[in-house]
């Protein structure tokens, strides 16, 4: 039996690449014909019901965030999170011994550290793997312990010791390609013109708040040029739809409105919509980043001003480099400058061509396949 323990949490981010790590270790056990166990270890959250929702068992721990920008609400956080996160490594380390994997995969995030710690007590061999272009104080501390390291940006692997770490890019689950479905047809299925562009604006699993508040007071003027779909948020779903509806009641009678539709959350509609989309309007979270990258789309990025370390604006930059995305910093972030921007693109299907061309290469298809053998690797070596 090849026991493997996954820890990471606190967003999407961290828990759906696991999810897509999950995937391929099924796939590997099937066909290496090995009995394989699951089992996730972190905060019990919205996010790691996704991960039972896959058949692995799930082992709660206590957790808390460490801030490293030491405001003087920010160290009020700490010093309420440090006692969570003493009692949460306890729990681990009472918990890794009753489990006994043999080996643990770790995203970083909420409730990792402590799981990381107690499997290197133990001598259990860790793999860990950093989504951003710069590293979050998890996997920065996590490395120390760790065997192995995985990153999704090549530039982040300076970060790390270079006898441990290899640049892999970011794992993605296979359901998130519509393959076989036509850009006119994806359209079609979500209710929208086949032969007009369609936006998808995205803030990610929780929605942002300042980029929906910027679609939907602009709303008017967007819709001359284009239809939009917009995943707002399941927590800003009800606000976003009133909003929309009195910007709607304020435009001009004379204008071209095209198709407007806001929902919640996309999960089993999200690779149509990726499908159907011709630009993608997002944050810059490295996990919707190499989603656009394997659709192959092109896409407008707004990284958040305030993110950790600057990660998000790290990974936008990252992104643009290949030409498949274009940057507009949050402080620039105006009715003009986004309005430009659209039109360039929508007007010049050549240009959106080479985006979407160059969108393809920033993806690394084999990223999931590399992280579960590596996994089985080190398990089977740890079980001799």
């Amino acid at each position: 039996m090849v026991r493997i323990l996954l820890t990471g949490g606190g967003s999407g981010g961290h828990i759906y690449p696991l999810l897509a790590v999950i995937e391929e270790l099924k796939k590997f056990a099937g066909e290496k014909d090995f009995d394989l166990a699951l089992a996730y270890m972190g905060s019990k959250d919205a996010h790691s019901v996704l991960l039972k929702n896959a058949n692995v068992k799930i082992v709660g721990i206590a957790s808390g965030k460490l801030r490293r920008y030491l405001t003087p609400l920010n160290v009020l956080k700490n010093l309420i999170d440090i006692p969570k996160i003493l009692f949460g490594t306890l729990q681990a380390l009472w918990k890794m011994f009753v489990l006994r994997p043999r080996v643990v995969f770790s995203k970083g995030g909420t409730g990792a550290f402590p799981v990381v710690f107690a499997a290197w007590f133990y001598r259990i061999p860790i793999l860990i793997h950093e989504s951003d272009a710069t590293p979050g104080l998890t996997n920065l501390l996590s490395s120390r312990f760790a065997i192995r390291i995985a990153t999704s940006f090549e530039l982040t692997t300076r970060y790390f010791n270079p006898q441990k770490v290899a640049w892999t890019g970011n794992p993605i689950r296979d359901e998130l390609m519509a393959e076989g479905t036509s850009k006119e047809q994806a359209k079609e299925a979500l209710g929208f013109k086949r032969d007009a562009p369609l936006l998808f604006v995205i803030g990610g699993s929780q929605g942002a708040q300042p980029l929906n508040e910027f679609i939907i007071l602009n709303l008017p003027a967007f819709l001359i040029e284009t239809q939009i779909l917009h995943q707002t948020g399941k927590a800003n779903i009800t606000e976003m739809e009133k909003l929309a509806k009195i910007e709607m009641l304020a435009a001009p009678k004379n204008a071209p409105l095209k198709k407007y539709h806001a929902v919640g959350f996309l999960e089993k509609d999200l690779p149509i919509a990726y499908a159907a989309a011709d630009i993608v309007v997002t944050r810059a979270g490295a996990g919707v980043l190499f989603e656009i990258a394997a659709c192959g789309k092109p896409a407008l990025l707004i990284p958040i001003a305030e993110s950790a370390n600057g990660h998000q604006r790290a990974n936008a930059y990252e992104f643009a480099k290949t030409g498949g995305g274009i940057v507009i910093e949050e402080e620039n972030l105006f009715p003009g400058v986004f309005m430009n921007q659209l039109k360039n693109l929508l007007r010049n299907p050549g240009v959106l061509d080479k985006m979407s061309n160059a969108s393809k290469t920033f993806f690394k298809p084999n990223a999931k396949r590399i992280i579960a053998e590596e996994l089985v690797g080190l398990a089977l070596t740890k079980g001799e």
